[in-house]
């Protein structure tokens, strides 16, 4: 039954409830307010009545004023540096653009979130010392400008780097954006690929766990602060993994979302409001959520807003109305805002126009956003996140300030100019605004000695990355010499990458350090006996029996677990990868991680996050495991990889290899560490490895100019004995391939008294890049005798035809062919990839014993050393179809 309610006495009834409500708050007592809402709520429900689900708060302040202390530092001077750092941000970008239209830059991040970075700079971001190891700071890419323009305050950054913003080639410069490869004693963190911040700061903060549940370091309060915007967190990177930091409980990490309403083009959420939907979507996830909404001006007007029609103007108000009303006349937002309803407009009937233009956003609050800073670092057993409102482009005024167009603004008129040095006070005449010069106070003036005092008191300078790092002493060779020796018994190279694991694990020296991840797939590479050895990494241990605890190797989480088992995440899983790979920098501990995964979800999936380790000078394995496009039989399509190799091939630190036996695994393990974590190189590796068991030869020839071989690229596996006749060719092959092409090397000595010396190319990525390198030498000394490249050297008094086979796309190889003597013939698997057995693939895509025999038999034709008939005689020995359609696009 339905009661019709008359109006004025809905609204006596709601004055009645709201009355009631107030006093149970006066009593100071949470709980039972709690308690009682719960207990109203659970009763309508017993009486059908039907709740929507909302886990949105109102649209105000998280902190009440109520719980606001003092502010700790000096409004005054805070305010002073931090419009000087707005200064100089903005100038440094407009100078630049002056100068040259396209080198572009951003102002009006910075702008928007100046507070923000000012707030943390003087009383939370700390740096380490030797007290304290500091907190971890993930700037928002777009505000490099404002972290420059603060350091140069801070005597960190010359005025000619300033000058010389985005202008790196010829130093002294600054690089566009956070680029630890480009200034790696300034940035720790690359973040302006955005999205990557939030994902790579959640799992920092969870290794920095880690670490410390494990005992490899002291527990300490450091936090990870990630900076972002709220058009960023539309990434699926950005919100694709909140729930790992709850379940982890890491209560040392803290997102600060700027929430200036704008993206790149326009509103985030025009029609909507995105406070409100990030509040959701953490506080569903089950993070601590802080909103930091309304400015200290808005306090006397919520205080007087008994009825709450102010808060349900403020709810109903949508974000893209509220971008209008940054750039709106007090007038205007006296009309539309307040003057919907009488009592509203009579709220603010004592402000002038212009205080109501000048109310401000709770980002743009010093005291504001203390407390929720405060608020955040005082939280425990959950991650925070705080949600700041603020107006992008702030301060720009008619030039920009709310403007959908102002992500774009490079340059600002001379006007403009002036009215931005009179709005922030900024003591530089009318006659020089037009130069656009940098402001920097006197060594001994009040701003410049608090900015330090400040610094000093948080243990330093931040951003700033860790440049000298304690070198590891790495096992010697013979740790890895059994693996030189071979074994009859059949095994894929996956289970002897596992084993050679399993042993630097047991290492004493740096067993300890290995840190293995694995996306949710151990068991699909024989990796299942670590669950039992070292176990799984779980911040509250194991809670549960497991079901398989009366095997031998049962799945055993544990506190001080060693592996990280991801999920089916290769996000999650490379976000570790590079906590772990920068440990070295971050916490001077050089962790060795281990990042198996399936070779075709590697690369080409989290290529960003690649892009972004090569960035940080990570160090580590990649390890594509089931690689290559017939060797993982069954998988078909999008499982099978073919082309990893020249995806690895941009990133100019990533060294890449294609290793087919076990001492070729353990040659390039072994040089990895020593030359990672010993000899400091900036460089990290990724190693393909595969599950088809096969017999592991030993090591051939000589050991150390073998194990040069591997190392450059290429060596002679295994050279002919045929020595009558003069048919002689050289066939090449890497990873598994390289038995196909043995079997080839057999056929054509036995049935076609054609000579083969067989190579292992263990890396085209290496021959290639060295070759390159030395062309380049000779084009740069004419003069000189001219080098030759390795891949030439090894050929050069070696007679063709050239024959070259893997289990990836024919471009791969061809990438050598320019540095070889004659023509390369090039056989791979090109097209799309497909579920059937080995050999049936293999014969699909041409690049089993058969077709390899049948090219080295066609490269002699080529060079007249046989006849057409003896080759197509072949074709029919080999029963290969002359018609069958070529595999690259069926």
């Amino acid at each position: 039954m339905t009661t019709d309610v008359e109006p004025d006495v809905a609204s006596l009834e709601l004055h009645e409830w709201l009355e009631s409500i107030e006093y149970v708050i006066s009593q100071g007592d949470p709980e039972r307010t709690r308690r009682i809402l719960a207990a109203l709520e659970s009763r309508a429900a017993e009486s059908g009545v039907r709740l929507p689900f909302s886990a949105n708060t109102p649209y105000v302040n998280s902190i009440p004023v109520e719980l606001q202390d003092p502010y700790p530092g000096d409004r005054d001077l805070e305010r002073r540096i931090k419009n000087i750092v707005r200064w100089n941000a903005l100038a440094m970008v407009v100078r630049a653009n002056r100068a040259d239209g396209s080198i572009g830059g951003h102002i009006s991040t910075f702008a928007s979130s100046a507070t923000l970075y000012e707030v943390g700079f003087n009383h939370f971001f700390r740096n380490r010392n030797g007290s304290h190891e500091g907190d971890l700071l993930f700037v928002q890419g777009h505000a490099a400008p404002g972290i420059y323009a603060r350091a140069y305050l801070e005597g960190r950054i010359s005025e000619d780097q300033l000058k010389n913003f985005r202008h790196e080639v010829n130093p002294p410069g600054l690089s566009s954006y956070p680029h630890p490869w480009l200034m790696p004693d300034f940035w720790e963190f690359p973040t302006v690929s955005m999205g990557l911040g939030a994902i790579t700061g959640i799992y920092q903060a969870r290794f920095m766990k880690y670490l410390e549940n494990r005992g490899i370091k002291k527990p300490s309060d450091s936090k990870v602060w990630v900076m972002m915007g709220d058009g960023e967190m539309d990434e699926p990177e950005s919100l694709g993994a909140i729930t790992v930091p709850v379940l982890e409980q890491l209560d040392n990490l803290v997102f600060v979302i700027n929430c200036n309403l704008q993206r790149l083009d326009g509103p985030v959420r025009g029609n909507h409001k995105i406070i409100q939907e990030l509040e959701a979507i953490f506080r569903g996830a089950g993070w601590n959520v802080i909103k930091c909404i309304w400015g200290s001006d808005w306090d006397p007007l919520l205080e007087k807003d008994g009825d709450g029609l102010l808060v349900n103007r403020m709810h109903e108000t949508v974000d893209g109305q509220y971008q209008k009303y940054s750039m709106a006349s007090g007038e205007y937002i006296r009309n539309r805002f307040f003057g919907v309803h009488p009592d509203l407009k009579k709220m603010v009937e004592h402000l002038s126009d212009s205080q109501l233009q000048h109310l401000r956003r709770g980002g743009h609050d010093p005291l504001k956003v203390y407390h929720a800073y405060k608020a955040a670092v005082e939280t425990e057993g959950a991650p925070t996140v705080i949600l700041m409102k603020t107006i992008k482009g702030y301060g720009l005024g008619d030039s920009g300030q709310g403007a959908n167009a102002t992500h774009q603004i490079k340059k600002m008129e001379d006007s403009d100019l002036l009215a931005f040095r009179d709005r922030f006070r900024i003591p530089i005449s009318d006659e020089d605004v037009a130069e656009v010069p940098f402001y920097k106070p006197p060594e001994d003036s009040e701003e410049i000695r608090y900015l330090h005092e400040r610094r000093r008191e948080l243990g330093g300078y931040v951003p700033s990355r860790r440049t000298t790092f304690t070198p590891l002493r790495v096992p010697k060779q013979d740790k890895y010499s059994k693996y030189y020796e071979g074994t009859d018994r059949q095994v894929s190279t996956t289970m002897a990458f596992v084993n050679i694991l399993s042993d630097l694990m047991r290492d004493k020296e740096i067993g300890n350090l290995i840190v293995p991840i694995v996306p949710d797939e151990a068991r699909t590479f024989g990796m299942e006996a670590l669950f039992r050895q070292s176990g799984i990494y779980s911040p509250v241990g194991q809670l549960y029996d497991p079901v398989d605890s009366e095997t031998l190797l049962y799945y055993r989480e544990s506190k001080d677990g060693q592996l990280l088992e991801e999920g089916i995440s290769e996000a999650g899983a490379m976000s570790s990868f590079i906590a772990a790979g920068t440990a070295y920098a971050t916490y001077d501990i050089n962790t060795i991680p281990f990042f198996i995964y399936y070779s075709m979800f590697g690369l080409q999936r989290v290529g960003d996050l690649v892009w972004s380790a090569g960035d940080m000078r990570c160090k580590g394995f990649l390890v594509g495991a089931t690689s290559g496009r017939t060797t993982l039989a069954g998988e078909g399509l999008q499982h099978q990889d073919g082309n990893s190799h020249l995806l690895a091939y941009p990133v100019p630190n990533l060294l890449a290899y294609d290793p087919a036996y076990g001492y070729e695994l353990a040659v390039i393990i072994e040089e990895g560490i020593r030359r990672m974590y010993e000899a400091q190189d900036d460089v990290f590796y990724y190693l393909t490895v595969h599950n088809e068991n096969y017999a592991m030869p030993p090591m051939p020839g000589d050991p150390e100019a073998t194990r040069e071989g591997i190392l450059k690229g290429m060596y002679l596996f295994r050279k002919s004995e045929k020595q009558e006749g003069d048919l002689r060719v050289q066939l090449f092959g890497s990873g598994a391939i390289l038995n196909e092409v043995l079997k080839a090397g057999r056929i054509l000595e036995e049935q076609y008294g054609v000579a083969a010396d067989v190579w292992s190319i263990t890396s085209y990525k290496a021959l290639h890049n060295e070759a390159v390198d030395v062309e380049r030498w000779n084009i740069m000394h004419p003069e000189e005798t001219p080098r030759v490249p390795y891949v030439t050297a090894c050929v050069a008094d070696v007679p063709g035809p050239y024959v070259a086979a893997c289990d990836y796309v024919k471009a791969l190889p061809d990438t050598v062919s320019a540095w070889f003597p004659g023509h390369l013939i090039t056989l791979g698997a090109d097209g799309f990839g497909r579920s059937d057995s080995r050999g049936a693939l293999r014969d699909f895509f041409e690049v089993d014993a058969r077709y390899i025999t049948l090219s080295a038999l066609y490269g002699l034709m080529r060079d007249g050393k046989l006849p057409a008939s003896k080759l197509k005689q072949a074709m029919a020995d080999l029963e290969i179809d002359a018609d069958k359609p070529n595999p690259l696009m069926l």
